[in-house]
C-alpha cells in the first residue's frame, strides 16, 4: 500500500511538473497561478501546496528537470561522435524540436522574468546558460582543432553568440509561427563558423 501511493504522489508530482512547464514555455512564469495548474490537472491547490511548498519550490524543480533533460541530450549528442559542426547542428535542433511543439525553451522565458525570480531560481536559469556554455566551448574547441570551424574569437565568446542567437531566433519565429524563419538563422549562425578550407585527416596529425 506504502508503495502504491509513493507512486501516485510521483505521478501526481510529475502530471504538476508537465502543466506548469508547458504554461511556463507559453506564457512565462508569471503567465500562470497555482490556480491554473490545479484546474487543468482537477486537483486542489492543497494537493499542489502538498508537492509543492511553494511557486518558487515549483519553478526550481522545473529548471533542474529541464536542464537534466537537456544534458542527457547533450550526452547523446557527444555519445554518437561526428564533427564539430555535426554536433552544432544537433544542437540547433534541440532549439527547433521546442519550436515544433509551439513552446519556447523553459529557461529563456525564464530569463525574461529574471528579476522578478526568487534568487535560487535565478542561479538555476544562470547554471543551465552555464552548462550549455560550458559544452559549447567544448565542441568549438574540437571545431578549431579538427579545422572544421573558424572563430573569429575565442571558444566561449563563440558559445555566447551560438545560446543568443538561437534564443533570439526562437522568440522572433516564434509570433510568425513559422519554423523556415528559425532553420534559417540558425543556419546562417552555425554557417559562419564552418572553415573555407576543408578539415584536415585526422591521420595525417599523427604521420610525422
Amino acid at each position: 500500500m506504502a508503495r502504491t501511493r509513493q507512486g501516485d504522489n510521483a505521478d501526481t508530482a510529475a502530471r504538476i511538473l508537465d502543466v506548469a512547464e508547458r504554461l511556463v514555455q507559453n506564457r512565462g512564469f508569471n503567465g500562470f497561478s497555482y490556480a491554473d495548474v490545479a484546474s487543468e490537472l482537477g486537483i486542489t491547490k492543497a494537493s499542489l501546496h502538498y508537492h509543492f511548498a511553494g511557486k518558487a519550490e515549483l519553478g526550481q524543480a522545473l529548471i533542474e528537470r529541464y536542464a537534466g533533460r537537456f544534458a542527457e541530450a547533450l550526452h547523446e549528442i557527444d555519445g554518437r561522435g561526428g564533427d564539430a559542426r555535426t554536433k552544432l547542428d544537433a544542437y540547433a535542433a534541440l532549439y527547433a524540436d521546442v519550436l515544433r511543439e509551439k513552446r519556447m525553451c523553459l529557461c529563456g522565458m525564464l530569463a525574461a522574468d529574471y528579476d522578478t525570480l526568487p534568487k535560487p531560481m535565478r542561479d538555476a536559469v544562470i547554471g543551465f546558460f552555464d552548462d550549455n556554455e560550458v559544452w559549447l566551448t567544448r565542441v568549438l574547441a574540437q571545431g578549431q582543432e579538427e579545422g572544421s570551424l573558424r572563430l573569429g574569437g575565442s571558444a566561449s565568446e563563440a558559445a555566447q553568440a551560438i545560446i543568443g542567437g538561437l534564443e533570439g531566433a526562437l522568440l522572433v519565429a516564434r509570433p510568425y509561427g513559422d519554423m523556415a524563419r528559425f532553420e534559417a538563422a540558425a543556419t546562417r549562425l552555425l554557417t559562419g563558423l564552418a572553415s573555407t578550407a576543408p578539415a584536415e585527416p585526422a591521420s595525417a596529425s599523427g604521420a610525422s
